[in-house]
């Protein structure tokens, strides 16, 4: 009997992730930030809110170790894509997977229109004596995003 207020068991930690871009190599993210819905809405002349039905496209912010040179050197190449000339495949479909502690999906969703926007290298301090890893910082922009 499961008591009212409970937590299902099986849960999906924030570290059990995958997520990938057609056409792109395996990548290793760290972290993964952003992936959100929001439907964008307008303001009537009764001053309530109405839904304008459409999907609002945003951006998500994603870290790459920079010592993962092939990796490092396709998103490189991707972000190139969207510069001018922009190709006709700049824009590409991600997947988002969120396993369980028992290593089963529980939640896939399929990112549409997705495209480099921005690559910021990290910054850098020769006092550091830590040595802490150097992440690239990719900042996507995604059309749409749904359930798989």
């Amino acid at each position: 009997m499961t008591l009212k207020g409970t937590i299902a068991t099986g849960h999906a930690p924030i570290n059990k992730y995958e997520f990938s871009v057609e056409t792109l190599p395996a990548l290793i993210f760290t972290t993964v930030a952003g992936i959100e819905q929001e439907t964008g809405g307008t303001v009537l002349p009764d001053k309530t809110k109405a839904s304008g039905g459409e999907q609002e496209p945003f951006e998500m912010t994603c870290e790459l170790p920079l010592h993962h040179v092939a990796e490092v050197a396709a998103i490189e190449s991707w972000f190139k894509e969207a510069k001018d000339p922009v190709t006709a495949t700049y824009k590409k479909t991600g997947t988002m997977l969120y396993y369980d502690i028992h290593g089963a999906v529980v939640k896939a969703i399929s990112l549409s229109g997705v495209w480099v926007t921005k690559v910021k290298y990290p910054d850098t301090e020769m006092g550091n004596e830590e040595g802490e890893m150097g992440l690239l910082e990719v900042t996507m922009s995604v059309d749409d995003q749904a359930p798989i």
